[in-house]
């Protein structure tokens, strides 16, 4: 493959799947604006969000399965068709109701993209290459949450937020075409795939079964649930409590992500001396400290907003490590049914994240301070190494008797 056809489907796949994040942070500054045209409260036009949240994580079981069955282009494009019709909806939407309905239309549109990108990956690139391409992805992703939520405060402010879909709108169509024109079939459809829903849940038992996978993707998707914990937390932090304007807020969100993209590209570069494996361990104990500090020092008063920005900036910088590690972990096992795996994955994290979301909404109703947002991110943190540490330990012990003489010898009979 040469370079330029690597960077050429570097940037195509990244775009693909920092789609759902861009329609995610892009709107997060026209709350208010939105709040205020469709008469109604910030609290419910957070809702929107919600069922974005849920339209991903159910639709990415939909699609895997068509991955597997139709081959990766044409599922692809019906949901970007899906996403384009959605974000046209919610230019006209009248009432809250309407706009959390069409959210959740063009979340069911825009899964398409993670599930048929993340398999893409697999198909598209050597086993021991995934890690370090998924790094190259998260750095195009990482342009989401440093542009998006500029571009949607500023659009907002002077022309609108209906103005935000339209340009979602317009950004879809420039994805579907490039995908229609530059992007291989990475996958020829197989017809002996069945979409009854018996084998289709066969299918992905068989992807849970595999310790692998169950392991490194359930934390990676409670990772993502902290990253996203702060992303739904982060407007009433620094807007409500720190008080800082839209403007800043856009350029702290964009500050923040920086460690998310600087992370992931150095992530490219330890890979060359470090496994997988050593880097996501010792990410998530570094993450699991800032978490706990940070919940500490933000509800105690320890901590002031420089504190609260460093240690949230360690926080995604771990983040940066972990995801990309994490992906490439989780799919290495599968080739044949890859599609079904990208799916499980990303709708483990879509789920999670949308737990995530909704335990800093209810937790705000109690506490109108940092906890709701921080004490989240934290448990997330911990949890997730908790699940690493375990996994790993079935992961060797699986490893063990494979190898063990007797289990050659029933290998070798076979």
């Amino acid at each position: 493959m040469t370079k330029s056809r690597y960077f050429l489907l570097i940037i195509i796949l990244g775009a693909l799947t920092a789609l759902a994040p861009f329609s995610i942070d892009m709107y997060l500054p026209g709350f208010p604006a939105i709040a205020k045209d469709l008469r109604s409260n910030i609290a419910e036009v957070s809702l929107s969000l919600s069922s974005f949240f849920i339209g991903v994580s159910a639709g990415q079981l939909l699609y895997g399965p068509l991955l597997d069955r139709f081959g990766r282009k044409r599922p692809l494009h019906i949901g970007l068709v899906v996403y384009l019709l959605a974000s046209l909806g919610c230019v006209f939407a009248t009432t809250v109701e309407a706009l959390i309905l069409l959210r959740f239309l063009q979340a069911l549109g825009c899964c398409a993209c993670t599930v048929a990108a993340t398999a893409m990956v697999r198909d598209l690139f050597p086993i021991e290459d995934n890690a370090k391409v998924f790094s190259a992805l998260l750095l195009v992703v990482g342009a989401s949450p440093m542009l998006a939520p500029a571009i949607g405060g500023y659009v907002s402010e002077f022309l609108g937020w209906h103005y935000i879909f339209i340009i979602l709108t317009v950004l879809a169509a420039a994805i579907l075409a490039a995908s229609y024109w530059a992007l291989p079939e990475s996958s020829e459809p197989d017809p002996h795939y069945s979409l009854m829903p018996a084998p289709i849940i066969r299918g992905f038992l068989a992807v849970v079964k595999e310790a692998r996978f169950t392991t490194y993707a359930v934390a990676g998707a409670i990772v993502f649930g902290g990253l996203l914990s702060y992303v739904s937390g982060s407007p009433f932090v620094f807007l409500e409590i720190f008080k800082v304007s839209g403007t800043q807020y856009s350029l702290i969100f964009a500050l923040l992500a920086a460690g998310l993209i600087g992370a992931g590209q150095v992530n490219s570069q330890l890979l060359k001396k470090y496994k997988s494996e050593q880097l996501i361990v010792v990410a998530l104990i570094v993450q699991a400290i800032a978490g706990g500090i940070l919940v500490a020092g933000t509800t105690k008063g320890w901590i002031g907003f420089s504190g609260t920005l460093a240690l949230i900036f360690v926080f995604l910088s771990c983040a940066g490590f972990i995801f990309p590690n994490a992906s490439a972990l989780s799919m290495a096992p599968f080739s044949k049914n890859a599609g079904s795996a990208s799916a499980l994955m990303g709708a483990l994290q879509m789920g999670i994240g949308a737990l995530a979301s909704v335990a800093v909404s209810m937790l705000s109703k109690v506490y109108s301070n940092t906890f709701p947002m921080t004490g989240v991110m934290a448990a997330c943190s911990v949890l997730a190494l908790l699940v690493l540490l375990t996994g790993s330990r079935v992961i060797r012990a699986k490893a063990a008797r494979d190898e063990s003489p007797e289990a050659l010898a029933t290998e070798m009979r076979a």
